[in-house]
């Protein structure tokens, strides 16, 4: 009876043992698969990187290539993005009517500036 109550305690050893082992197993297994899972995003994520900047790198060239075809053509300016450029002041050389003042630049229309029907009779 004793050699029994001695395999079955050792059977319950034996079973709490390997269900342990199993569970450490599968608990590597996950940590495993997600540290691939991670590495996989990172390296996404680097080629994303990679590619905006591939894209940046051709606007660029193509503004370079856009600016120099019309440099010695026209006077506009051109900003690169996120770059603060101002205007050139075309008002300079711009004969204005004697008592008329300029808002703005040649070419624009200030609507809150325009002459009330009174003020028509001095145009």
């Amino acid at each position: 009876m004793q050699a029994v109550k001695e395999k079955l305690h050792d059977m319950s050893v034996m079973r709490k043992a390997k269900a342990e082992a199993k569970a450490e197993e599968k608990a590597e297994k996950e940590l495993a698969k997600a540290r691939v899972e991670v590495a996989h995003e990172v390296r996404l994520a680097r080629e994303a990187e990679a590619a905006m900047d591939l894209h940046v790198a051709k606007a660029g060239m193509k503004a370079e290539k856009e600016m120099a075809k019309y440099a010695d053509t026209h006077t506009n300016t051109f900003v690169a993005p996120g770059g603060t450029v101002t205007p050139p002041d075309y008002s300079a050389n711009v004969p204005v009517a004697p008592g008329m003042t300029m808002v703005g630049a040649p070419g624009t229309v200030d609507m809150a500036g325009a002459p009330s029907p009174a003020n028509k009779k001095l145009l």
